[in-house]
């Protein structure tokens, strides 16, 4: 059974606003190379739109984009990403799948048949897979700001606290620091 290991840009006051993560070519490397060691992406619904409305453009060379964005797009275009929605069906993006029925079941059989794993990077749907007790590790790239603003990691909260252990904490150039935690069982 492959692991789920949920990975996020978060500023220090935890805002996921996309936008506010500094996107430079070792913030890039560092996503390229986790979802290299990845079987397969996971996504809800939002995510996987921002990402549909964007990446296959960059991929195509339809948008210009720096050789570290390039690089994370081509090599996404080719991953496996799987989409939780219960208002959307249709996911033409290359190798997109609908992850159907009951969550639990559905994220269960796909980390079982992902050896090499699963990388999340949804934050509404980690806080039910974290419900769900299914996440197993957390990479974060700590972006060095404050937002003061937007959504915020596990914003809809959790029944109790989650106990992790940290595998290793690596500083990059731009500041940030690339967080990784193990699930504490």
């Amino acid at each position: 059974m492959g692991l789920l290991t949920f990975s996020l840009n978060l500023t220090l006051d935890g805002c996921v606003d996309h936008q506010e993560g500094i996107a430079d070519d070792e913030t890039h490397a560092f996503f390229t190379q986790l979802m290299d060691e990845s079987g397969a992406m996971l996504w809800g619904r939002v995510t996987y739109e921002m990402m549909e409305s964007y990446w296959p453009a960059v991929a195509r060379g339809d948008t210009e984009a720096p050789a570290a964005m390039r690089e994370w797009a081509v090599k996404l275009e080719a991953k496996p990403k799987y989409v939780v929605s219960s208002t959307r069906n249709h996911f033409p993006w290359n190798k997109s799948h609908h992850l159907t029925g009951d969550l639990r079941t559905a994220v269960s059989k796909l980390k079982d048949a992902t050896p090499a794993g699963v990388l999340l990077g949804s934050g509404k749907l980690a806080t039910a897979l974290d419900q769900l007790d299914l996440i197993d590790e957390y990479q974060f790239l700590v972006h060095p700001r404050i937002a003061g603003h937007g959504p915020t990691l596990y914003q809809g909260g959790l029944t109790s606290t989650r106990g992790l252990e940290l595998v290793t904490a690596k500083p990059l150039r731009c500041g940030a620091v690339v967080m990784h935690y193990r699930r504490a069982r």
